[in-house]
């Protein structure tokens, strides 16, 4: 790729290092430095986990004069992460549909505040199939019902159909330099990240009744033994990323759970087990 400053060889790798991309260094104001140690989810799964976590996005297919055309659509998915979504011919997106099976799907994450490319995204791109042409038409229309429970009211009228997007690629943007592609096999056997539906309450717990426990885990496994404060930013399955006060000034780290979490209830159990084991590694010899 040109103008690629780190090589990346796995399609669903961690992020790639660009041009754009930060060094953890560098300051951007509203957002914090990018934690570059520990163990993180594959582009596959953060784009499962953002997809999951929302029934709406943005539609991109192309008109009769070969010109984009964006819409706002809901969609439900299907277990291999195909988007479904329940479309009418009155809307152009369907009849653009109808013609030219090409199309992409746009998600942001509905859970971000603040500076807009700062948020996550994904962009999804293949080509459609109506229901009635699919294998599994049936758990097509399941899924989106189940996400979409309001479409019930007008998916049996004539003039709608329920599309599923066959997923050939697969961008994700985590914000300031973290992104990078999967592929469709990737994409298709990743999942959800079972943490993400309760993170934002866990990280609001962890800073306002934890702060002693989050500079105890910064100081033992975040590679900064000063650091003054610290505070949780973001939880996943994998650990916590942290942004720290040092004596050089602001600082972000990553702090991994021993092992994967794979059940919604299980970020309690593995920071209790964090925390212990920071404990236990800076007591003195």
């Amino acid at each position: 790729m040109p103008g690629q400053t780190k090589k990346q060889t796995d399609p669903d790798a961690a992020a790639v290092v660009g041009p754009h991309d930060l060094p953890s260094e560098v300051d951007v104001p509203g957002v914090a430095p990018v934690a570059r140690n520990g163990n993180r989810r594959s582009a596959s799964e953060e784009a499962r986990t953002l997809v999951a976590s929302t029934t709406s996005g943005t539609l991109a297919t192309l008109s009769d004069d070969g010109a984009p055309w964006a819409s706002l659509v809901t969609f439900g998915v299907m277990d291999d992460g195909a988007p479904v979504l329940c479309l009418s011919t009155l809307a152009e997106h369907a009849r653009n549909l109808e013609r030219d099976r090409q199309a992409s799907l746009m998600v942001a994450d509905p859970n971000h505040s603040g500076e807009v490319l700062a948020g996550g995204r994904v962009t999804l791109a293949g080509r459609v199939r109506r229901s009635d042409e699919h294998p599994d038409g049936q758990s097509a229309r399941e899924a989106h019902l189940e996400a979409v429970p309001s479409a019930a009211m007008y998916a049996d009228f004539t003039d709608f159909s329920f599309w599923i997007l066959e997923v050939e690629r697969v961008r994700w943007v985590g914000g300031y330099g973290r992104m990078d592609s999967a592929s469709a096999s990737a994409y298709a056997a990743a999942a959800p990240d079972p943490v993400e539906p309760h993170a934002l309450d866990a990280v609001n717990h962890l800073n306002e009744d934890h702060p002693d426990a989050l500079l105890t885990m910064a100081r033992a496994f975040g590679e900064y033994p000063d650091a003054s404060e610290a505070r949780c930013e973001r939880a996943d399955r994998y650990g916590l990323d942290l942004q720290l006060e040092t004596p050089d000034g602001p600082k972000a780290t990553r702090v991994s759970f021993t092992e994967r979490i794979n059940s919604p209830g299980g970020l309690r159990a593995a920071t209790v087990d964090l925390v212990r084991r920071a404990r236990q590694a800076l007591q003195p010899a």
